[in-house]
């Protein structure tokens, strides 16, 4: 097919001859009588165009082109033939009925037809046939994977590798023959077809009786190798000792080689199931390291890289082991190359923030490559040096950076922002030229990605080096006066409110945040009223906080609602200190988490709708915390690294509050428990009540109701030949006196290796609602155990009685009655100085460090240590400060330990513990004595 001229595409007549209507009514060439090769191949190259560019065609239409085609099986022509299965394959998908050619195709790959399209035949009948029908063509495939025809072999290979997903049993007995492709030796001849009677150079000469026609000229590059590798992998990937055997055969020993793969993509393949192998199993490491140093001294450059960075990759890579490495990578910079020197210092640049010592020896290369005319390459030069370099060298190298940061696109630019950002926190007294670099970069051109980079960059410099504060917060001044990012300017002014009123002269930025109320949108207006607001709630001077009040008066005229009821709100608020403490100096919010549970229970409970919602049970976290859960994913570790490779995302673990309203959910499906209300507190992990090697493992969850407690066995079977049946836990409380009475067992009627996990439930009354009983309880796990019939994979009808003994399961304050929540200390501390309190002194002569003892402590009682206090700043004295809320209605508990350490006689504690109800009190002070 011939490309539509400029003057062509101008006149629209491109889009004309490219349309598919058009092309529909033109398959009216498919009938002509006798049949024009030519047009024929046009008419199904533009098919196959349009469905490449995401044209799609209808059931009805794409069927009618499908079978239009098939006329054109009976045409000599090969290039013809080879454009037929090539829309074939596209169109097979959406084309009803097109089962019916099978015949048509297997009759082309036979093997013995030696024409040019019996690759494409192949091909295309793996898009045709059925699942059901892959052990019908197996003869077939099995014939051609081994086909001494290197494109025949890999039209098999590929056609297999799309097969499994849909055949695995059928495809898996194939092993044997790809095993053969693998280790076939590449074709001696150049042309001409080695299935026989192909003729001479390129068809022509012989006495074959096939028809006349360009025939295929066969690859050298063993790519079929490539191929059987890929389908060889697939086949054994469950089998992770089948692997490890596959590469050490094919690696070739120490030197590398001995082996038989002569493809330098298939080499680079086995090297990546190397790096997986190494990755899953540590303990085969030391075999795969040598594979790997083999491979650094191949010939082909793909294969040296390929293997330098699978050492450069590897989890907890010694440096002794990078030296090879590190040195194949070193010559590819010098190398005359783009493409090597970009390869390489990426690699290097990744490498350098784990091991930059290691990096350090490149130095010299990588400064050459700074003035490299590929920019990509020098933005990872110089962002590796920045990582590896020292602190006298760091001005120059910002020097270096200032002079092409105009020359390089934006992805590239937000790199060298990061590793300035890293650099910056390295060396903070290097602080001053850092930041007039990124205040200079700030006011180029660029897109929201860059500017959010460097707008990231300052704000790190403000909360890590305090010297640099004054001058970054009127750099961020400057840049929200022309700054063309709402989301920008709402996190600058947001920061200005906080970081501002701090300042010794806190009245020079009023003048740029009310430039935002007069100029910019309604977004921004309303931060910068908010902004305003905390200039004049947390400023001591009186002159500013009638300037800021002023200035919202004026606010209240704005033409946007919520301008002028944030306005509105905050005069109201400057004149009652309550409010003021609430509304702008509140360090905590709600956890939305536990807020959205705490909604929905409330909405789904028709019994709660005479009452108003109750807050006061849902925890608190501090506005830091918050932040960091919605904090992008990126971390000060991880900053300016490429993505080497491409890995399956790692999910969160859940919160604690997102555990609390999945195990809500799951206990309302059962029908015994619908009569005991909302759960008011449920385990955040589960306790561990067995060992992990063990043949069975039980885990126990604690869910608090009202008037009952339901302990949650989940008990897993790994014996995979023995059914459990009957299983129930015993439960014995170790005091008599614990304030409950046990109701009934959940048992759980069966449980396989193949079912597992499963849930045993145990519920208790308490006597006694308003008291908080603990204790501790022995757990017999009891079950009939019976034998798996091995050939019909049944339970043997008679079983044996057993139990298994699991470790005590305990209830206590901390997790089960309290849950950590956030507090503003000092003034909740003072506010409940007149409620219930109490005060103890312990010895705990078993710690033998204040941070061992907040760690205990902060376990015990599963509160929240605020102020990061939790981290002790002297050896000698401390005082732990801690935050929590009591389930069911206990209101909010305060406790404070101050601690002296001496060694010989451990840690002394005086623990003050002030909470709404005398019941906490005397539940914390009895948790930790």
């Amino acid at each position: 097919m011939a490309f539509a001229s400029k003057k062509e595409d101008e006149t629209g007549l491109s889009s004309y001859y490219n349309n598919k209507t058009t092309v529909i009514q033109e398959a009216r060439v498919f009938n002509d009588t006798p049949v024009s090769p030519r047009k024929c191949r046009a008419l199904l190259t533009r098919i196959v165009y349009l469905l490449y560019i995401g044209e799609t065609f209808g059931t009805q239409e794409a069927t009618t082109l499908f079978f239009g085609t098939t006329k054109l099986f009976q045409n000599k022509d090969s290039a013809l033939r080879q454009a037929v299965y090539l829309a074939i394959k596209e169109l097979a998908t959406t084309a009803e009925d097109v089962i019916m050619v099978t015949s048509s195709i297997m009759k082309d790959m036979q093997a013995n037809s030696d024409v040019i399209y019996r690759p494409n035949a192949i091909r295309a009948l793996c898009r045709i046939i059925d699942p059901s029908m892959a052990q019908g063509v197996e003869r077939f495939f099995k014939a051609a994977i081994v086909d001494r025809n290197p494109s025949i072999s890999s039209a098999a290979l590929v056609s297999a590798y799309h097969l499994f997903p849909f055949a695995k049993d059928v495809v898996k007995r194939w092993v044997n023959e790809a095993q053969e492709a693998v280790n076939a030796k590449p074709a001696s001849s150049y042309f001409g077809s080695s299935s026989g009677g192909g003729g001479g150079y390129l068809g022509f000469g012989g006495g074959s009786s096939q028809p006349s026609g360009p025939q295929v000229i066969q690859s050298t590059s063993s790519v079929a190798q490539y191929h059987a590798l890929g389908l060889l992998y697939l086949i054994r990937q469950q089998d992770r000792m089948a692997v490890t055997k596959m590469i050490q055969q094919l690696g070739g020993g120490k030197s590398g080689g001995g082996t038989t793969l002569k493809n330098p993509m298939a080499l680079c393949m086995l090297i990546r199931y190397a790096a997986k192998v190494i990755e899953e199993d540590p303990n085969v490491q030391r075999q795969m390291v040598e594979l790997l140093e083999g491979w650094l001294r191949h010939k082909s450059d793909m294969v040296n890289f390929e293997a330098a960075r699978a050492i450069c990759e590897m989890k907890h890579v010694q440096p002794g082991q990078l030296t090879k490495s590190i040195a194949v990578l070193q010559l590819f910079l010098s190398s005359p190359k783009p493409v090597l020197k970009f390869a390489a210092t990426r690699t290097l640049a990744a490498l350098a923030l784990t091991h930059p010592q290691s990096v350090a020896a490149c130095n010299v290369d990588l400064e050459a490559l700074i003035a490299d005319p590929n920019r990509s390459v020098a933005t990872y030069a110089i962002t590796t040096l920045l990582k590896t370099g020292n602190e006298a060298s760091v001005d120059r190298l910002i020097k270096q950076i200032t002079g092409f940061m105009t020359e390089i696109s934006d992805e590239f630019k937000v790199i060298i922002v990061d590793a300035v950002r890293s650099l910056c926190l390295k060396f903070p007294s290097k602080h001053s030229s850092m930041l007039s670099f990124l205040s200079g970069v700030l006011r180029d051109e660029g897109g929201y990605d860059f500017k959010r980079a460097v707008v990231e960059a300052i704000f790190d410099m403000i909360k890590f080096i305090g010297d640099s504060k004054e001058q970054a917060l009127s750099h961020l001044c400057e840049f929200i006066e022309d700054c063309e990012f709402t989301k920008l300017s709402v996190r600058i002014l947001h920061l200005l409110g906080i970081e501002g009123p701090k300042s010794p002269q806190p009245a020079k930025y009023i003048r740029f945040i009310y430039n935002r109320v007069v100029l910019e949108n309604a977004t921004v207006r309303a931060a910068a009223v908010t902004s305003l607001a905390k200039f004049g709630a947390n400023s001591a001077e009186a002159t500013l906080k009638r300037s800021v009040t002023v200035l919202l008066r004026r606010c209240l005229d704005d033409v946007d609602d919520e301008v002028r009821d944030r306005a509105a709100l905050y005069l109201k608020v400057f004149g009652e200190k309550p409010l003021a403490d609430a509304y702008v100096k509140e360090e905590s919010v709600f956890s939305l988490a536990a807020l959205e549970a705490k909604l929905v229970a409330y909405v789904k409970d028709p019994a709660a709708a005479a009452q108003p919602l109750d807050t006061s049970s849902v925890p608190k976290i501090s506005r830091a915390q918050a932040a960091q859960e919605a904090a992008r994913p990126s971390t000060l570790d991880t900053i300016g690294a490429p993505i080497a490779k491409s890995v399956t995302p790692v999910p969160q673990a859940p919160s604690a509050a997102e555990t609390q309203s999945a195990y809500a959910q799951q206990l309302a499906e059962v029908p015994e428990f619908t009569d005991y209300g909302a759960v008011l507190n449920s385990s955040a992990t589960p306790a561990q009540l067995t060992e992990s090697e063990t043949e069975y493992q039980v885990t126990c969850v604690k869910h608090i109701f009202k008037e009952h407690i339901v302990f949650q066995y989940n008990v897993s079977n790994t014996l995979p030949d023995t059914v459990l049946e009957q299983l129930s836990v015993i439960m014995t409380p170790q005091d008599e006196e614990s304030g409950l009475v046990e109701d009934f067992i959940i048992p759980l009627p069966s449980l396989s290796s193949v079912t597992s996990p499963g849930i045993v439930y145990v519920s208790f009354t308490r006597e006694d609602p308003t008291k908080y009983s603990i204790g501790s309880f022995g757990c017999t796990l009891k079950f009939i155990s019976k034998e798996l019939d091995p050939t019909t994979q049944e339970p043997e009808e008679e079983g044996y009685e057993d139990e298994y003994q699991l470790e005590e399961v305990e209830l206590s304050a901390g997790g089960d009655y309290i849950i950590p929540s956030y507090a503003t200390f000092g003034s909740e501390w003072d506010r409940m100085r007149s409620g219930p309190n109490a005060t103890e002194t312990f010895l705990l002569g078993a710690m033998d460090s204040l941070k061992a003892a907040c760690e205990s402590i902060v376990e015990v009682l599963n509160m929240e240590p605020l102020g990061g206090s939790e981290i002790p700043a002297s050896d000698s004295v401390h005082t732990l400060q801690l935050s929590g809320l009591a389930t069911g209605g206990g209101g909010k508990v305060l406790a404070r330990c101050r601690m002296t350490y001496s060694r010989g006689s451990g840690v002394t504690i005086e623990l003050g513990v002030r909470a709404e109800k005398q019941e906490i009190v005397d539940l914390v002070v009895s948790a930790i004595a």
